[in-house]
Formats: structure tokens, sequence, C-alpha cells
């Protein structure tokens, strides 16, 4: 793997733009990044911490978790809610997020503070449907993290690290799910962070302690793992112009500083899906 970019507290939300390159957030130090073609890194979106996922808007904006779900313009930083904390009773905030071919946008509440040294208290599974309103889809997750959609959206596929498994449920016409089943595990102490899906329905899941990323089948077997220079690996991108570019995002527990959270690049041997532009009424 080649190390793209360093110095980082906790990367997240990897979303490849074709446009523009690869943008990633650090939660811990706050900002979202632009990793451009070239190589260089700007800044996207200065400060706001917290960010555990996000997807390009149709509008040219990028929609960002956190504190609540926003949609924040690229041009001017103009920033719009799109789903507010207080709309769901005991929430402390939204974590990773994904989108379906329709646009809706696919989301996770935390029931209590990661960060805060809380017990953990189970969280929702949430969608906002295109006219801006929001649907609670599921319950009873301990921690929600990565979240993806099977090549013909009939499967929706999310990471509880608490659990610590991944979770799989049927996706009906209208973008609700049915009761949600066991898809695979990562292993005794392997705890799932985020995850993307490829183009011939495996599952590649980030091990949050790791130091991989864990692929599985479309029929939840463990295919193979992907070794990552640092240990605590949180999400994963497929990008480039085939979509084979893997980009590896990790946080800096266990590395040699506090501030070491990277971005490594490989090639995958599938291609992966691109992410839908969310199309939520802004």
């Amino acid at each position: 793997m080649q190390q793209v970019a360093t110095g980082y507290g906790l990367i997240e939300g990897p979303v490849w733009d074709p446009a523009r390159g690869l943008y990633f957030s650090d939660v811990l130090n706050g900002g979202v990044f632009l990793l451009d073609r070239s190589g260089a890194i700007s800044t996207a979106v200065p400060k706001r911490r917290g960010i555990g996922g996000m997807a390009l808007h149709e509008s040219g904006g990028i929609v960002v978790g956190g504190r609540d779900i926003a949609c924040v313009s690229l041009l001017d930083g103009v920033t719009k809610s799109l789903l507010a904390l207080d709309a769901i009773p005991g929430a402390t905030g939204f974590n990773d997020l994904t989108t379906d071919a329709a646009g809706r946008i696919y989301v996770g509440s935390l029931a209590f503070r990661v960060f805060g040294g809380e017990a953990p208290k189970p969280g929702h599974l949430h969608v906002i449907d295109l006219d801006g309103s929001m649907r609670t889809l599921s319950d009873g997750v301990l921690l929600t993290n990565g979240l993806g959609f099977s090549p013909d959206g009939k499967l929706l596929y999310h990471c509880d690290a608490r659990g610590p498994y991944v979770r799989v449920y049927d996706v009906k016409p209208d973008g609700s799910v049915g009761p949600w089943r066991k898809f695979a595990a990562l292993g005794d102490d392997r705890v799932p962070d985020g995850m993307k899906v490829a183009q011939d329905g495996s599952v590649w899941v980030a091990d949050a302690h790791g130091g991989r990323v864990a692929v599985f089948n479309a029929d939840g077997s463990h295919r193979r793992d992907i070794a990552v220079p640092l240990p605590m690996v949180t999400s994963l991108c497929f990008a480039g112009d085939d979509l084979r570019d893997l980009y590896v995002v990790t946080g800096s527990r266990g590395g040699p500083h506090e501030n070491c959270g990277s971005v490594f690049r490989t090639r995958a041997d599938v291609p992966g899906l691109p992410l839908p532009l969310a199309r939520v009424a802004l």
C-alpha cells in the first residue's frame, strides 16, 4: 500500500468525486479535506468535527454527519441542516451514512457519547427521503457504522461496531427495510467499522483494530484479508476511473503518535460500486 496522506487524528468518511478526487474527514481534529488527482491536499470544509460519513449531493455540496446531517456547499460553505439531532429523542449524534439509487440518505444515530466514556446505548437506522422527511427503519444498533447497498439495491448492509457484526436487511420498494439478520462477523474481539460493496457483490469491511480490510462474499463467507500498515482501520473507498483504486483510511490508535492517521492507496482486484448522489431536497 502507498501512503498518500498522513498527519491526521482519526480519518473517516472517504468519498470519491470523479471530477475532483477523494474527500475525507478528520473526526477528532475537525475538517473535510480534498486529496486531488495530483496528490495535493486542500481544506474543503474547515473545523467541523465528528464527521463519520459523507456523500456528494446533486447540488454540488457534500452531505456530512456529526452533530446533525447537513449539506455544505463546496462553493461558499453555506450549510443546510437535513436532519436535526432533536428530531430523534435520546440521540447524541450521527455516524456513517450512504445513499441509494434514488438519492435517499441512510444514516445511523448514536445514543451515547462514543468518546466520552459512556456505556453504550442502542441507536437507530434512519432514512431521509427525497422530500426531506425522515423515517426510522430499525433499532438496537449499539454503535452504528458503515452502510452500503448490494449491486441490485435489494440488500442493505450495516456494521454494528459493538455487536460486533455486519447486519443485512432486505430493502423494500419504498426504501424501508425488513427485519435485520446477521450477515458476517470479523472474528473474536474484531470490530467492523466503515464498509463498501464491490460490483461483484462482495462486502469490504474495515477492521477497526485489526490492521486489515476483511472481504466477504455475497453469501457471507470470508474471501480474503487485505493488510493495512496501521492497526486502526476506519473506512475505505473505491475510486479512480475504473473504480479499482482502493483508498483505505485509518485513525491513530496503536500507531507511533496521536496524529498518524493516514490515507493509503492500493489496487483492488474487482471494481467497486459508485456512491449515488444524494438528491434530498435542500
